[in-house]
């Protein structure tokens, strides 16, 4: 006898199969409920490493602390405790998930760490140059310091960024990889400062009184380091002066530094002046051929644009007067 044709499914009908989905689903109540233990294992373990990564950043700090400075100890410990934290997560990763060995997760992490090192290059160069800055020390909080076109006092290096208060009252924010891969210069480095100053006199003037003035009044300003002692050099025979050039040491620090030398260029000025020397601005003048003195060179050659010959012109008054006169003197001839 034939079997009869199966019945065609209606298309509109959803054939759920309820002993299918009940059965996956207590296929995945007994899986969590088996897991149950591994994840509090895991999450005890997480919080064990959890505090002993607080404790060893405590001690790493404190022991620091005595032998460095206290932001290089904290950027220090902050860091240590990052690795731990990092390092307690995998150990919990993999006993929670036997199946997931420490191997396979490194690998599967290293994937996507090449596009994280991409997408935070920027911070990641930052916080190396901030730990190299703090391990250093090439300064340090409350050091005088430029940096491209910022001058100010350093106020703190974290492993992010360097934070300067400008001498103006402004607070700069500069990345960690800028600093350190840009000159610096630290002005407060070292115990004294070295500051000069050009100073002109008139060429009529006598060269080494103003020396010995000069020093004099440099020496008797407070402030002035004596050793190493401050002097004043010839430095430039200029257009309309005779250039000398004030040089005095002071302790480094800004306020200092403007005090003496506002100090400094008052006594010079002052001593110089008192001397009866001429403290000249820059001048020039400017004299056509035919305005020159009679006096100026031998007319007769050729000198500087002059015409030569055996009668050469007279030189034209230099000012509207004397035309007068020398016109009243042409036409009474």
């Amino acid at each position: 006898m034939a079997n009869p044709a199966p019945a065609e499914a209606d298309p509109g009908v959803v054939d759920a199969n309820v002993g299918l989905i009940w059965r996956t689903a207590d296929r995945l109540l007994d899986g969590f409920f088996a897991m149950i233990p591994l994840l509090v294992a895991a999450l005890a373990v997480f919080v064990v490493l959890l505090f002993l990564a607080k404790g060893l950043r405590y001690l790493v700090e404190r022991a620091l602390a005595r032998t460095s400075n206290r932001s290089a100890a904290t950027a220090i410990g902050r860091i240590l405790y990052i690795l731990m934290l990092g390092m307690a997560v995998l150990i919990a990763v993999t006993v929670a998930f036997p199946s997931m060995t420490p191997g396979r997760l490194i690998s599967t992490l290293g994937i996507g760490g090449i596009a994280i090192g991409f997408a935070f290059k920027d911070i990641f160069q930052n916080l190396l140059a901030g730990i190299l800055l703090l391990l250093r020390h090439p300064f340090r909080v409350g050091d005088e310091i430029t940096t491209g076109e910022f001058t100010g006092t350093v106020e703190a290096i974290e492993t992010r960024a360097t934070f300067i208060r400008t001498y103006d009252g402004r607070r700069i924010i500069i990345p960690n990889g800028d600093v350190y891969t840009k000159p610096v210069t630290v002005i407060s480095a070292y115990d004294m400062l070295r500051t000069e100053y050009d100073v002109g006199i008139g060429y009529g003037d006598d060269l080494g009184r103003a020396k010995e003035v000069a020093l004099e009044a440099i020496k008797g300003v407070q402030g002035v380091l004596a050793d190493p002692a401050p002097d004043v050099l010839v430095w430039e025979l200029g257009e309309s002066s005779k250039n000398i050039r004030l040089r005095w040491w002071t302790r480094p620090h800004r306020a200092e530094v403007l005090r003496v030398r506002d100090a400094v260029l008052k006594a010079a000025a002052e001593a110089i002046a008192a001397e009866g020397m001429d403290l000249p601005f820059p001048t020039q003048v400017v004299l056509f051929h035919d305005q020159t003195e009679e006096t100026d060179g031998d007319r007769t050659r050729q000198r500087e644009g002059w015409p030569a010959g055996d009668a050469p012109p007279k030189p034209r008054p230099l000012n509207r007067l004397e035309l007068v006169r020398a016109k009243a003197t042409d036409d009474r001839a």
